[in-house]
This record gives structure tokens, sequence and C-alpha cells, in this order.
């Protein structure tokens, strides 16, 4: 076993490749003369880059070629965003193993001294998020909310060109990369609540690939686990992806888990929350009841009418 070759397959950006490299460096202290290689991809998510991504099919464009490498026998895990992931996978991969989160929080990050909530009157703010579009209007209906697409790098050089006076990233990406100086403000959840699995990286795999699985279960962190599974389990039941403005949060206390969502509409700005505590062993059930909860304050409507822009765009 400790002479396998491991290949693990990556998006091109800045941002998968040092997530790839970090997984392969755990796994190379891990197990002693196991060989990793990354397979690069450059998938369409990373193609199309001129329209938001709820108008061209939603985050799963930058995982299916991914997958597609497992399947042809091209890569033997994938190295993923867990907020990228889509709800339902492929029949005969899973996600095997997700690491410890990053902060899982939204950065502000622009040139002007001041916080999110003192930015001049009709800022310009960059996002493609459905998510922080919707939450942005609820709490300044004045800013200009403009699409902002590509990698890391490619977002802060538009910013530093003068196209946006702000723009939102997820801290993780940017701490990650050694831009954590740029981070004007780190966004409270209480102002920006962050998408589901935000932060937290997974390794996907064939279901049925024991021997993997075994090599990756020491990377695996409980926390993460159960939050993202609370999490991803609200999505799910709400059917979302990224064409709707949904936004989930799962914490652990000694009080026990603690998930708060939220659905939004990004014209009018109207927030739809819910939270619920429960026994992290039943992370899963928690997420289905947060769901259940914005469903019945009226967020079916709110779902079908974003799929609707979406789809008519």
């Amino acid at each position: 076993m400790a002479s396998r070759l491991l290949r693990i397959a990556t998006r091109k950006s800045p941002l998968a490749l040092w997530q790839a490299n970090d997984v392969r460096a755990r796994l190379l202290a891990l197990h002693p003369g196991l060989r990793v290689e990354l397979v690069t991809f450059t998938t369409r998510g990373d193609k199309l880059l001129d329209a938001p991504l709820a108008k061209i099919g939603g985050k799963g464009l930058f995982v299916k070629e991914l997958e597609q490498a497992i399947f042809d026998g091209e890569a033997d895990l994938a190295v993923h965003s867990m907020k990228d992931v889509p709800m339902e996978l492929p029949a005969g991969l899973t996600i095997a193993t997700l690491c410890a989160r990053e902060e899982p929080a939204d950065a502000l990050v622009t040139p002007l001294p001041c916080t999110l909530l003192d930015l001049p009157q009709g800022a310009r703010i960059g996002t493609s998020s459905l998510r922080r579009q919707a939450q942005l209007r609820a709490l300044r209906p004045d800013f200009e909310l403009l699409t902002l697409r590509g990698n890391v790098n490619t977002r802060l050089a538009r910013l530093d060109e003068g196209q946006f006076d702000a723009i939102i990233l997820a801290a993780a990406g940017l701490r990650r990369l050694g831009f954590a100086a740029r981070i004007r403000e780190s966004l409270d959840d209480r102002l920006l609540l962050p998408a589901a699995g935000q932060g937290a990286v997974g390794i996907e795999c064939r279901q049925d690939d024991v021997a993997l699985h075994a090599l990756l279960e020491p990377l695996a962190d409980l926390s993460t686990t159960l939050c993202v599974t609370a999490e991803r389990a609200m999505n799910r039941r709400l059917d979302g992806g990224c064409q709707v403005p949904i936004a989930g949060h799962a914490q652990l206390s000694p009080r026990g888990l603690w998930l708060r969502g939220l659905v939004g509409d990004v014209e009018r700005g109207t927030l739809l929350r819910a939270e619920q505590w429960g026994d992290p062993a039943q992370a899963e059930a928690i997420g289905i009841a947060v769901a259940e909860q914005l469903l019945r304050a009226g967020a079916g409507p709110l779902i079908e009418a974003a799929r609707v822009d979406a789809a008519a765009d």
C-alpha cells in the first residue's frame, strides 16, 4: 500500500492548486513511501467567465470534469471547495473526507478605509453570488451590485484596476493564497451568512475504493464533517444551488450543534431566516429541520422565482 500512486484531479486555479497540494503534502506526511501526483483540468466553469454561474448551470460546472476523470481512470480522487460541490453526487462517488475547515466568513476587500456598512452611498460592489447579493441588498439597498467572476487573483486585479469600490470574497481563499492583508473586514455572519460548506475542503473518490478511504481517513475533521453535513442537508432539502440565494452556517459548542439558514430575494432584499439547536449526532436531521422552517416561512416561492429568473436570462 505504501508504494501506491495516487492521482489527484484538480482545477488549475491558484486556490484549487493550493488545496490539492495541501492534501498531497498531508498524505505524503501521513504515509511515507506513497506517491501522489496532481492531474490538472480547466473546467467549464473556469472557461465561461462572462456570465453569472446561476445563468450557465451552477457551481457543478467546477467539478464535473474532475468527477469524469475519476470514472475514466485518469485520477483516483478529486479535491474540491465544498461550497462548489452539488448536493447530489454521481452514483458511485462519495465525499470520503472533509478536512479541517478554514474561517468560513466572507471578507470585504476595498482600498477605501471603511467597513462594509460605512462604504459610500452607491458604492460599486463586485460579486456574482446571489447569496451575497440578497444579503447586501437587505443591508444597503443603495449599493450597485456588479458581476464579478474569475479566480481570486483575477478578482483582486479587477478591483485594483478601479472597476469596483469593493469586492466580497471568501476569507478562506484569501488566507490560503497569502492575501490576508487584503482583508479590510472579516464580515460577521450576522451581516453576511456564509454559503453551505464555505471554507471546507472535501475529497471525492469512488465509494468502493476501500483502500483509498483508509488512506484518507486521518485527514478527516469531525467538527467540520458534522457542520457541513447539517449545512448540506438543509440545502438539499431546499433543492438549492447557486441559482438560489441560500446561506447556511453551522457551529459546534458545548450546547450542541447550531445551524442558521437563510433564503433571500435579490431584487427586493427580502430575507427569510431560521435556526435550530440539536445533538451533533443528528446533524442531517437538524439541517432538514431548518429547511422545513424556511419552507413554512415561504421560501418555496422565493426559490422557484429565482430559478425562473435564471432560466429566463
